[in-house]
């Protein structure tokens, strides 16, 4: 097991004491001395030799029908909340997930009782939480051991598995922290209290959880309130919501933004931001005191904010603007179904795929949509398919919204918007909005100008991914240069196309 994923060594009575179980030892001899508990996993399928197998019951699955399996597999034991016959220490509580998360603040603890350097950094934010964590990952690791969560590892049971591959070596852990209620996130920080918190952008996406965008606030402002005693804030100053965030913060405030006009002092700016011909992002980054050329390895000019939030935790922790660039320019993929390019063959066809499939919210959608109009490819201007699924939990207004971002995908002059809805009706209802949206806007360009005749956009709406596919063929046939974006919600099965579209004989 490498060293980066594995916890502080713990014994057995230890893990107990931490998570405020009963330890049953099941007919394993114990050795109270021994510290043989060195990582946790929830899955099953990753027990090995001294992990803690934490059985969480879920809606399809209960993890305490494993413990046969894990016992087989070496496990060093088992959180449970109920006994179960199997040859393997037992450590009871009363829930397993809040255990889980004792742990994981116990591990910190731990790790900051050692003499060397450690802190954490949290990051949230409506939009760009992952690949700013993954940006800033990259930026850490040139300093020290980073450990950071893969993919969007970032509620009550991700980030404490990740808190729990913190060790002696470990410098910094990069805690992405997310929220569907009030609360979430001050539990999340009372597991893991961030030296450095990271507050992205607060925008409506769960609006339809929370109920307004103040709520939203509110609840993106515990991580500022999670802060260590004179924990620094690194803050959006283009986000009236975020900037507010500054009347709370305990220590030092960090800004960065890319909006015109006076900055704050020290505030870390983006000007002249430009997109290249494959989408990615180029400025100049600075403070008003230095500066340096900047651009990205990863496309879109969203994720400019992204950047300048990451380099300005980096710059915290001692890094030079320069060496800053470099990593940022290198940085070509980041986590799944985000921005991520590739060439799609299939059929004798064949198209560029821009995947940005994870996860969708008025926001996201519209950079996404920015990317792909931006996008300029090799040679002839290339023809831009926009596969557009619906966006979740938007609250009373979803409809209009999904109306607006078929509007403005034709506003921006694409040739092609395919709307998918799915089996159910409530998703139907909102890939039809949005391509209502996108009728509308192609009638009123073509009142306004006739010359649109030749130019005039395809719009389809298709009611789940495998006609969607279908869309995309014939669009495609006959056409060399195309390219396509996949955006929507998870519930939209865009994700599953890309990866469909990512084999080779994907057909």
């Amino acid at each position: 097991m490498n060293a980066q994923e594995t916890m502080m060594p713990m014994t057995l009575p230890e893990v107990a004491e931490a998570v405020g179980g009963t330890l049953a030892p099941h007919g394993v001899a114990i050795d109270d001395r021994a510290a043989v508990a060195t990582s946790a996993v929830s899955d099953s399928r990753q027990a090995r030799g001294g992990s803690v197998f934490v059985a969480i019951t879920g809606e399809r699955v209960d993890g305490h029908d494993f413990l046969p399996d894990v016992a087989e597999q070496g496990a060093a034991c088992a959180l449970v909340d109920h006994e179960v016959d199997a040859p393997l220490p037992q450590i009871v509580v009363s829930d397993t997930v809040a255990a889980l998360g004792l742990l994981a603040r116990h591990n910190i603890e731990r790790r900051r009782a050692e003499a060397d350097p450690f802190a954490i950094v949290g990051i949230t934010g409506s939009v760009g939480k992952t690949t700013t964590k993954d940006l800033l990952h990259a930026l850490l690791s040139e300093l020290g051991g980073t450990v950071a969560p893969v993919g969007s590892f970032n509620n009550e049971v991700g980030l404490p598995l990740t808190a729990l591959k913190v060790n002696a070596s470990t410098r910094f852990f990069v805690a992405e922290m997310g929220a569907n209620h009030v609360g979430e996130i001050a539990r999340l920080t009372t597991i893991a209290p961030p030296d450095v918190a990271v507050v992205l952008k607060v925008g409506v996406a769960h609006l339809g959880e929370f109920g307004s965008v103040e709520r939203i606030a509110q609840a993106k402002s515990e991580i500022v309130r999670g802060l260590l005693p004179g924990g620094v804030s690194v803050l959006n100053a283009d986000d009236p919501h975020v900037a507010a965030m500054e009347a709370i913060a305990p220590g030092d405030v960090l800004w960065f933004g890319r909006e015109d006009g006076s900055a704050r002092e020290g505030e870390l700016k983006a000007d002249g931001v430009r997109l290249t011909g494959d989408g990615c992002a180029a400025f100049t980054m600075g403070d008003g005191r230095e500066s340096v050329d900047v651009t990205l390895g990863i496309r879109g000019a969203h994720n400019v904010m992204n950047a300048l939030a990451a380099a300005s935790v980096a710059r915290h922790f001692g890094m030079g603007l320069d060496r800053i660039a470099r990593v940022l320019h290198a940085q070509r993929t980041i986590s799944d179904h985000r921005m991520a390019v590739s060439r799609v063959e299939r059929g004798g066809e064949a198209f560029t795929l821009i995947d940005d499939s994870f996860n969708a919210n008025p926001d996201s959608m519209r950079a996404g949509l920015d990317a792909l109009a931006a996008w300029h490819g090799e040679g002839e201007r290339p023809y831009r398919i926009g596969v557009l699924g619906a966006m979740l939990e938007l609250g009373g207004d979803e409809r209009r919204l999904h109306h607006d971002i078929g509007a403005y995908a034709v506003g921006l002059g694409l040739d092609a918007v395919v709307a998918v809805g799915g089996r159910d009706p409530h998703l139907d209802a909102l890939a039809n909005a949005l391509a209502q949206g996108a009728r509308e806007s192609a009638a009123q360009g073509a009142r306004e100008s006739a010359a649109q005749g030749d130019a005039r956009v395809s719009i389809d709406w298709v009611h789940d991914a495998d006609q969607a596919d279908s869309r995309v063929r014939s669009l495609v046939a006959g056409r060399p240069g195309c390219v396509v974006l996949l955006k929507g919600s998870h519930a939209s099965g865009l994700s599953a196309l890309a990866s469909r579209w990512s084999r080779p004989d994907a057909e």
